[in-house]
């Protein structure tokens, strides 16, 4: 049996990689979930509730080692949209059967609402 070698990164790559298809996959969640993360707690005074909070309890208060943990306990998850599924929203769009836009004061608050972006489960 292959020794492992000991890192100082926890969660183990490893484990983050079994959750999502590739290493870029991997990187580009990660990246997203620590910006909404950084978002939250830059926003936590204004009381603008619109991202969602960290998903996990963490020791670490930095935001891409809380979305690493987040992807180890799938809480955050990464869902690849179909590209016949996006050609035909846009071709849907070009027609002119755009959906109504949201007024002045409404803010989209979910995660997932972008194709490619990291849902959140519960959020």
């Amino acid at each position: 049996m292959p020794q492992r070698s000991t890192t100082l990164m926890s969660p183990p790559i490893e484990g983050l990689l079994e959750g999502v298809d590739s290493k870029f996959t991997l990187v580009t969640l990660a990246a997203r979930r620590a910006r909404q993360i950084n978002s939250y707690y830059n926003q936590l005074g204004e009381g603008m509730g619109a991202v969602a909070p960290p998903q996990v309890t963490s020791v670490s208060g930095k935001p891409l080692t809380i979305a690493f943990e987040e992807i180890a306990a799938g809480k955050a998850v990464y869902r690849r949209v179909d590209p016949a599924d996006q050609a035909a929203a846009e071709a849907a769009g070009a027609a002119g059967s755009l959906p109504p836009t949201p007024s002045a004061g409404a803010h989209d608050s979910a995660a997932g609402d972008t194709p490619g972006a990291p849902d959140t489960p519960g959020a």
